[in-house]
């Protein structure tokens, strides 16, 4: 459902000159907005006689939301882009504003306009509108709508504010009045034709009659704009004569704004193609990608990545051939793999590191396969075998990297994809599809053929694609397959959050969700919740690494004071809050009736709590009695009292719990239908558990 909000007209009375001076202020960042973190000028135009001034800018912001919400959605700022229309002739400033980030579940739409008032030429209007379209947001919909409204209800309020500042920031310099804009004698070539307007950026752009025209209105091509029709033909493929002219056109402007390396007409086009051909659009879009590239140095990592041996074994993936049509083939034995010993073993970003390897490897064969067939191949065909996918596979760490990987790809390799095939797909694939899907552009889901059945060999099946003679011998082919067969990833690769911070890789995710955490005999390892509201529910994920453990919750009526053996011991991590002086039953009280998880054993579950208050969960080594917290000075790490576990603990309102995919662990527990195998301990208010 839309949600459409609208601001009263505010009147400043100041001219609209020293208004719009007042607002240049605000830019490149606000102090008097603290969510403002920065922006970025992604153009800056002016019409051929200076009347009209057009910037865009990219916007981050930090969202005041709930840090719940925040982790879900595993950001922590968020991207708008903002588009000004500054009209001196007419004294209007047009601003347009849409989120970038997330805009495939919920779409903001903000429209702000300057203008004189029309009894008083002297004092300036103010109008602002937005919408909030939530498609879909992890079942976070109501929230983020009362976030959204919040916040804009802020803004309106502070908006006047500001302006107002900057205004009395101007009298106090002395600035009293600014002349209006008239006609130049002859139009503006290189220099700011007002100074109140100067753009805020390190180079003012001009345009001149010959400049270029980025707007999406034209609709034909520019005298000249002409491409070697042989070049085309070879390289490019099939371009109607107006889609020729917007790839001339972008490629001119990417070669007077940007210093370096321009993309080849290839790449271009692909962004091109991914925004209908929509001028502005695909430049956006292109601009935010090489920036991406040069920060997290992409261009390179043929060179510089090479997989980990744990990546070669065990991720189910290679190049196989081509498919009828030369494109390069890839194939993913995804039923197979471990995601969650990959994630354990690697992190998020070393996997992400990794498809983004695949994808410069693929666009590297569609160049190479090009000279080789003589026609342009400027994408790749994935074939993804689903055999051994269930449950285990909608672990939540799991899936969110999925998600992260699939917007990344999606921002940065459009059109890449010319066709993924999905063979023997079972019945929980629908649950990940529709985890998965919302995230996916309308435009590559239609490049998906999903085959459930064993029939997928015949005519209408893989045989329209790919070539009998190099189909997959795990498939029924006769072709030998090199692509690793994956299997469980060892826990002897897990890494602790530790070892994965400190790891050789480019930072372009958050540390992982996981933490490690040393079990001595006689000191467990202890972490506190607290829980504000009743029916809240604890989740939590851990492996035993080493050792037996006994797991245990407890809810107490006293603050723990923090003992952390870490400041004696920098190389543990064991932390214990139970004073051995508090009493069971009158301090501190047991909820759940302790379970014991042998060496290896992973454990998801849930606890729904009874009682707001402080709850702690506790690690214990199996078989130790209580003893004095020095003892564990004296037992080092790897002895036989030593456990070892990984372990992410999260709290979720009871009314997100259910299905929600902040925590698909519960998918595993009593409270989803979608596992027949689950125990639940006795009363509805206490735990489930499941260990693989």
């Amino acid at each position: 459902m839309v949600q459409k909000y609208c601001s009263p007209v505010r009147v400043y009375k100041y001219p609209f000159e020293m208004v719009m001076a007042a607002y240049e202020r605000r830019f490149p960042t606000c102090p008097l907005i603290p969510v403002f973190l920065d922006s970025e000028v992604l153009s800056d135009t002016w019409s051929e006689d200076g009347a009209v001034h057009t910037i865009q800018r990219s916007c981050k912001l930090s969202v005041d939301a709930p840090r719940l919400l925040k982790k879900i959605a595993g950001v922590e700022v968020v991207y708008f882009i903002q588009k000004n229309t500054l009209n001196w002739r007419e004294r209007t400033l047009l601003i347009e504003a849409h989120n970038e980030t997330f805009s495939n579940r919920v779409t903001v739409l903000e429209t702000c306009l300057y203008s004189v008032h029309p009894d008083n030429e002297s004092w300036t209007c103010f109008e602002q509108s937005a919408s909030l379209d939530i498609k879909s947001f992890f079942g976070f919909e109501s929230t983020v709508e009362k976030i959204a409204m919040k916040q804009y209800t802020a803004n309106i309020k502070r908006g006047k504010e500001i302006i107002e500042y900057y205004l009395s920031e101007l009298i106090s310099e002395g600035v009293t009045e600014i002349p209006r804009w008239t006609p130049p004698l002859q139009p503006p070539l290189s220099s700011d034709p007002y100074t109140i307007a100067a753009p805020t950026s390190t180079e003012l752009h001009t345009a001149s009659s010959s400049d270029i025209s980025l707007g999406a209105g034209s609709t034909e091509p520019a005298e000249g704009d002409k491409l070697d029709a042989d070049y085309i033909e070879r390289f490019l493929g099939q371009l109607t004569p107006i889609q020729e002219s917007c790839l001339i056109q972008l490629r001119a402007w990417l070669q007077q704004t940007h210093r370096g390396k321009i993309p080849k007409d290839e790449h271009i086009l692909r962004f091109l193609r991914a925004r209908d051909f929509n001028l502005e659009k695909a430049r956006d879009m292109l601009c935010q990608s090489l920036s991406w590239r040069k920060e997290f140095q992409v261009d390179t990592i043929l060179n510089s990545w090479m997989p980990p041996s744990c990546l070669q074994e065990y991720y189910a993936g290679g190049w196989h051939h081509q498919d009828s049509e030369g494109r390069p083939l890839y194939i993913l034995r995804l039923g197979q793999m471990d995601t969650k010993g990959l994630v354990k073993a690697l992190g998020e970003e070393a996997l992400l590191r990794h498809v983004l390897s695949i994808n410069e490897e693929g666009q590297k064969r569609c160049e190479e396969n090009t000279k080789i067939f003589g026609r342009p191949i400027t994408s790749w065909t994935c074939l993804v075998d689903l055999e051994g996918l269930n449950m285990r596979h909608l672990w939540r760490p799991g899936v969110k990297a999925l998600l992260r990987i699939i917007e990344v790809v999606e921002a940065n390799y459009p059109e890449t994809l010319g066709r993924l095939l999905i063979v023997r797909a079972p019945r929980v694939f629908p649950v990940l599809w529709t985890l998965v899907s919302p995230f996916i552009n309308e435009n590559t889901r239609q490049k998906f053929l999903v085959y459930s059945g064993s029939n997928y060999l015949g005519s209408g099946g893989l045989v329209d694609y790919i070539q009998s003679e190099i189909i997959p011998d795990f498939l029924g082919g006769d072709c030998l397959c090199e692509v690793p067969e994956g299997g469980q990833v060892p826990k002897s690769y897990y890494q602790t959050e530790v070892e994965l911070e400190n790891a050789d890789h480019i930072r372009l995710w958050t540390d992982t969700i996981y933490q490690s955490a040393q079990v001595f005999k006689g000191a467990p390892h202890e972490v506190m919740i607290e829980v504000v509201e009743e029916s809240s529910v604890i989740t939590w994920d851990f492996d035993i690494l080493r050792g037996d453990i006994v797991f245990n919750i407890f809810h107490s009526k006293r603050t723990p004071l923090r003992k952390d053996t870490s400041t004696a011991l920098p190389e543990l991590n064991n932390v214990q809050l139970i004073d051995r002086s508090w009493t069971l039953g009158v301090d501190y009280s047991m909820v759940e009736s302790p379970l014991t998880f042998r060496e290896g054993e992973s454990i998801q579950g849930s606890h729904i709590t009874r009682w707001p208050g402080l709850y702690i969960l506790q690690w214990k080594a199996y078989g130790s009695a209580p003893s004095r917290v020095d003892d564990v000075i004296s037992s080092l790490p790897g002895s036989a009292h030593t456990s070892k576990l990984m372990y992410y603990t999260e709290l979720l309102a009871s009314h997100d719990f259910r299905g929600s995919m902040t925590s698909l662990e519960s998918c595993h527990s009593g409270f989803s239908q979608l596992s027949g195998g689950t125990t639940s301990s006795s009363q509805s208010h206490g735990s489930s558990f499941i260990s693989r």
